[in-house]
C-alpha cells in the first residue's frame, strides 16, 4: 500500500445527504471518483435520480434515495435501499442543511422546527439507523458538516449557528459512543462556500463571512471534497471526535 492508497474509498458504501447541489453534490462525485459507491439523498427526488444518472453515466456506482431528513420513516428507507443495493454501509456523511434567515427576537416557531429537524434531528437518526451496519464495516467513519458559524457571532442565521453546534456537540458525544465499535465520527466545519445558499442570506453577511477569512474569499464546493475524503478514508484511521476546519482561516482570526 503507498501512501496515496490510504485515500482510496474502493469498495466502500457511502450514503451523501444534500447530495444534489452545493458541497453536497461535490462530495459525492469526490467520492465516487476515490471508488465509493454511492447513496445520493435529497428531497427532491427528481434531483436524485438525474445525479445518479449522471454519476453512473460516467461509470460510476450510485442510486438515488430520496427522502426528508426531517423523516425518521424515511431515514428508514433510505438506509435499508442502501444496504439492499451495495450490502452495507461504510461512511455516512450528514451533509443536508437548511439555514434560514431569522433575527434574534424574530425567530418564529416553524423555523426553528424545520432547522432542527434538518440539521441535527436528520444527522442523529441517520447516524442511528445506519449504527447497526457501520458496525459490520472495517472501515466505518462518519462526517458531520458542521460550520465556522458554530464558534461565530452570527445573529441573522442564529438558529443555523445553533444546531450546527448542537452537531458539534453529538459529534463528540458520538464519537465515545461508537468507538468500541470500531466506528469513527468526526466533523468538517467549512466556511463561507460559493453555493446556492448564498441566495437565502443577505449580501451583507456574505461579506462580512469572506472578510471573516484570512484568505479573504470564499471557497468552492470542491474545495471541501478532499477534507472529506481524508476523514472518510483510511488517511484519517486515528482520527475520532475532532473536527477539521476548512474555512480560510474564519476561526482561527
Amino acid at each position: 500500500m503507498t501512501s496515496l492508497d490510504l485515500f482510496s474509498l474502493q469498495d466502500r458504501v457511502a450514503i451523501v445527504t444534500g447530495a444534489t447541489r452545493g458541497i453536497g453534490r461535490a462530495i459525492a462525485f469526490g467520492m465516487a471518483e476515490a471508488g465509493a459507491s454511492v447513496s445520493i439523498v435529497s428531497r427532491n427526488a427528481d434531483a436524485c435520480r438525474a445525479t445518479a444518472r449522471e454519476l453512473t453515466a460516467a461509470g460510476y456506482r450510485a442510486i438515488a434515495c430520496p427522502g426528508h431528513l426531517g423523516s425518521v420513516d424515511d431515514i428508514a428507507e433510505i438506509t435499508a435501499t442502501t444496504v439492499d443495493r451495495f450490502g452495507g454501509i461504510d461512511v455516512v456523511v450528514n451533509n443536508a442543511a437548511t439555514a434560514l434567515s431569522e433575527p434574534v427576537g424574530e425567530i418564529t416557531e416553524s423555523a426553528l422546527s424545520k432547522t432542527t429537524a434538518v440539521n441535527l434531528a436528520g444527522p442523529v437518526f441517520l447516524l442511528q439507523a445506519a449504527t447497526p451496519h457501520l458496525k459490520k464495516s472495517r472501515h466505518a467513519s462518519v462526517v458531520n458538516v458542521v460550520s465556522a458559524g458554530a464558534w461565530m457571532f452570527l445573529p441573522e442565521v442564529a438558529i443555523y449557528a445553533a444546531t450546527k453546534a448542537a452537531l458539534v456537540s453529538f459529534t463528540r458525544s458520538s464519537a465515545a459512543a461508537l468507538a468500541p465499535h470500531g466506528i469513527r465520527v468526526n466533523a468538517l466545519a467549512p466556511g463561507v462556500v460559493d453555493t446556492d445558499k448564498r441566495a437565502t442570506s443577505s449580501d451583507a453577511l456574505y461579506h462580512h463571512l469572506v472578510n471573516s477569512a484570512t484568505l479573504r474569499r470564499a471557497a468552492s464546493p470542491r474545495e471541501m471534497v478532499g477534507p472529506v475524503i481524508f476523514l472518510a478514508s483510511s488517511a484519517s484511521s486515528y482520527m475520532t471526535g475532532s473536527v477539521l476546519h476548512v474555512d480560510g482561516g474564519t476561526v482561527a482570526s
